[in-house]
């Protein structure tokens, strides 16, 4: 009789319960997603908006209890002092217990990473010696910053952790988004995505991709810095190094942010080249280099050292009709010609900014296939001649079949400029090209341009990763150190037979659920005989 005399609302008060259990779900959700953030696994958030989320959800939570027990005081004091509360206090203890456990653990395994030991059949999860020693003789705490927008963070969070649990603690990482947050990127003169800035303390070196071969060589040269000199020719019209309506500034940026020394060289003047030149860049020269810099400059690669070669088309020049002694060496020497010509590509929106359409396998093109392009405003062709003795031509980058090589510099102002086959040079064209000599370990890379690694075109796609890769090719800086790391072996999944999938099928569908039907219905039986 008393719950016919109950009023409405009574039927209604389990809904506490249910928006209690919902704002516990909430509660629980957003715990996991701060642990995610604070790993750097999730990144889609704030800790601050986590913090307040975690507030509404927990409020809820208390305040529909609190209204529940006011509601429902019988229930509650049932729920707390009957039978059940007896099982379901011995279940709360050991959930808690359970959790405590396994937090502690999990607290104390991060803070003191162990290495563990690899049990796949080919050692893929084992660094390679050499990094592995490179990690036990680290002088200062490393801190990684990979700076990944676009890409997927997996592979370089699982190499990044494995370099961490190899360290004793002397390295840590953390990752950057250069998209939302492009001053960090620019400090530390980062050019793409994906690149791995290692910082001992006032010295950082910045890996091209996450790979265990890249980021052991960028952890050799922290350990062991060397002065590294590179100095861009002047004299003869080049844009400044400094700021400047035309300069080259955020490329000399970018090059000391990577350790390296980068001054101005005039050979006119000092008519030698530094001792401690990796080497010498020249970047867009109005008038032609003289034919004694050229002889320096020969005795210089000669001797093992390295240029980077950065000539515009004439007509964009005050060249005239003047010979150019640094084009007959690179032609003459290692078979590399300037042609004097200017890319048309009707592939690019503007056809006198040649687009790569391609580029060659080569440590200078190794982050750039399939990723960036290179756009080079009025750029001149270049052609090879590969028989050339001992030395290894490599044509870099390519435009496509749509461009030509434009030769007539004559038209009337106002004519359609288009192919003209008796004259004009056919697509695809090389826009840039890297030459080794075997014999004397010389090195040069030569572009038919200098704009794209200006300062108004550095960043646009690819064309700083393409100059900065090139200095630190020619530079020798690519490979410092030689690791193979461990590869997966290729494994095939056979189906099973016959006979293994009744097996299989018996196992999942029948013994195991049963296995836990009867463990219930003992377990049912045993409390009924108690009592």
């Amino acid at each position: 009789m008393a719950k016919k005399n109950q009023p409405t609302w009574h039927r209604y008060t389990f809904m506490a319960l249910v928006i209690a259990g919902l704002a516990l779900l909430f509660t629980v959700g957003v715990l996991l997603t701060r642990g995610l953030l604070v790993t750097n696994i999730f990144t889609g958030t704030t800790v601050e908006t986590l913090d307040r989320l975690l507030m509404i959800g927990a409020g809820v939570f208390v305040l529909a209890i609190a209204i529940y027990g006011l509601l429902e005081p019988e229930k509650v004091r049932g729920a707390l002092t009957g039978r059940q509360a007896k099982y379901g206090s011995n279940a709360i203890i050991m959930t808690i217990a359970f959790l405590g456990i396994l937090i502690v653990g999990n607290v104390l395994t991060y803070q003191n990473p162990k290495r563990l030991a690899d049990t796949t059949e080919d050692r893929i999860n084992t660094l390679a010696p050499e990094t592995i020693q490179a990690l036990e003789t680290l002088p200062e705490p490393v801190t990684a910053v990979a700076f990944y927008s676009t890409l997927s963070t997996e592979s370089a969070t699982d190499l990044l952790e494995k370099f961490r649990s190899n360290s004793k603690g002397m390295f840590s990482y953390q990752f950057v988004n250069p998209d939302t947050n492009p001053v960090a990127a620019r400090e530390a003169g980062i050019t793409g995505d994906g690149k791995i800035m290692l910082v001992m303390g006032d010295r950082k070196e910045i890996a091209a991709f996450a790979s265990e071969t890249e980021l052991t060589k960028a952890l050799i040269k922290l350990i062991n810095p060397e002065p590294r000199a590179v100095y861009f020719l002047t004299g003869h019209g080049e844009p400044s190094i400094d700021a400047g309506d035309v300069s080259f500034s955020v490329a000399k940026q970018t090059l000391e942010s990577k350790n390296y020394t980068v001054n101005s060289l005039n050979l006119l003047a000092e008519n030698k080249i530094p001792e401690d030149a990796l080497a010498i860049v020249i970047a867009g020269p109005m008038k032609p280099v003289s034919d004694g810099e050229v002889k320096l400059l020969k005795q210089y690669v000669d001797a093992g050292g390295s240029l980077v070669v950065m000539e515009n088309p004439i007509p964009i020049t005050d060249f005239g009709t003047s010979p150019d002694p640094l084009a007959k060496y690179l032609s003459t020497d290692w078979g590399i010609t300037l042609t004097d010509d200017i890319i048309i590509d009707l592939n690019s929106q503007q056809p006198l900014n040649a687009v790569s359409a391609s580029a060659t396998q080569h440590p200078i093109t190794q982050n750039l296939t399939g990723n960036y392009i290179v756009t080079m405003p009025q750029a001149r062709s270049l052609s090879i001649q590969p028989d050339k003795e001992n030395i290894t031509l490599t044509e870099l980058i390519m435009t496509s079949t749509n461009s030509w090589g434009e030769t007539n510099f004559t038209s009337g102002e106002g004519s359609q400029i288009s192919f003209d086959p008796e004259t004009d040079i056919p697509g695809p064209l090389a826009m840039a090209v890297a030459g080794e000599n075997a014999s004397t370990k010389g090195r040069v890379v030569v572009f038919g341009n200098s704009l794209f690694a200006s300062d108004q075109a550095f960043d646009y796609l690819g064309n700083g990763n393409m100059f900065i890769n090139s200095v630190d090719w020619a530079a020798e800086q690519e490979d410092l150190i030689n690791i193979t790391p461990n590869t997966p072996k290729t494994r095939t999944f056979l189906p099973p037979s016959q006979w293994q999938w009744y097996v299989i099928l018996c196992g999942t569908v029948f013994i195991l659920p049963g296995i836990t039907i009867l463990s219930g219905i003992y377990t049912w039986w045993a409390r009924r005989r108690q009592g």
